[in-house]
């Protein structure tokens, strides 16, 4: 297959592209620099330069693949307004290319839009509102409808820490918080989970996605279930040679900051129906062998 990948240079693209490769796909990067160009030609992969603001550009692209992943995502959150509406944009130039091609479109969504039910949240499982990423649910049902009009859409929600003993995502943000505050913290009795999921098991997740599931599909990028978030501020702790504490939720907010309706979320997430529909088995190291650097 040809397969046309947005954010094909960050953290998760480039493991996506580089499994795409490895299974004998043709990838077409999308490059807004220079630099990118040049790292997707490192590693075999076609250039195709855009951004997400040129709507022109990702649809023509869009429309000489036989598939699209779509990753791009700025989760810098210095503009997060903008980031959700450049990709609510993209999603919606690309299916209309799509619309009524049966190719398969796969997009990034995320986990933490299905916290707090007392038990693992399911694919089947609705985003809630007001969740801690219920701003991403619009592009995700968005997604899920183009199966409507003829394209093999899926959702990939993603855990809050997709990892690799280089970085550790929403726990690397808590490891600066810790250097800086100087101790690792945890909330109340920190028995509040985490989904994770280590990057290669990601990007084989993506490929199958683009492959096989099913038009309609909801897909769980966890890896690993649920993770107290004790076990996260002690495995930080341990890394940095720093104490590890309780906060109570009263003083989560000046110690988190923009983290803390993360931080105070239960988001244990099962893959059980992700893995029978696609045969994916995760099996790359934990999240806190990875935070370690065991």
């Amino acid at each position: 297959m040809r397969i046309f990948v947005t954010g094909a240079t960050g953290f998760i693209g480039s493991a996506v592209v580089k499994e795409l490769i490895a299974a004998g796909h043709q990838v077409v990067g999308l490059a807004r620099s220079d630099k990118a160009a040049a790292l997707l030609n490192a590693v075999g992969a076609e250039v195709h330069h855009g951004n997400l603001d040129d709507l022109s550009s990702l649809q023509s692209g869009a429309a000489a693949a036989d598939g699209v992943i779509h990753l791009a995502f700025d989760n810098s959150f210095t503009d997060f307004a903008k980031a959700i509406t450049d990709d609510l944009h993209t999603i919606e130039a690309i299916g209309d290319t799509l619309s009524g091609s049966g190719k398969p479109f796969v997009i990034t969504s995320v986990t933490t839009m299905v916290p707090s039910l007392g038990r693992p949240a399911t694919e089947a499982d609705q985003p809630q509102d007001g969740s801690p990423g219920s701003p991403r649910s619009t592009a995700e049902k968005m997604a899920i409808a183009l199966a409507e009009r003829g394209v093999r859409s899926s959702a990939v929600r993603l855990a809050p820490c997709v990892h690799d003993a280089s970085s550790q995502g929403f726990a690397t943000s808590l490891a600066y918080l810790a250097r800086e505050k100087g101790f690792s913290a945890y909330v109340g009795d920190g028995s509040n989970r985490w989904p994770a999921i280590h990057r290669l098991d990601a990007a084989k997740l993506f490929r199958l996605a683009v492959e096989s599931a099913p038009a309609g599909s909801r897909l769980h990028g966890a890896g690993e279930e649920g993770i107290p978030f004790k076990n996260i501020a002690e495995a930080i702790g341990l890394r940095l040679n720093l104490p590890v504490s309780s906060i109570s939720p009263e003083a989560a907010e000046a110690h988190f900051g923009w983290l803390t309706p993360f931080v105070l979320m239960d988001n244990p997430t099962s893959n059980a129906l992700t893995r029978k529909m696609l045969g994916w088995e995760p099996v790359e190291p934990t999240l806190t062998a990875d935070i370690i650097g065991k």
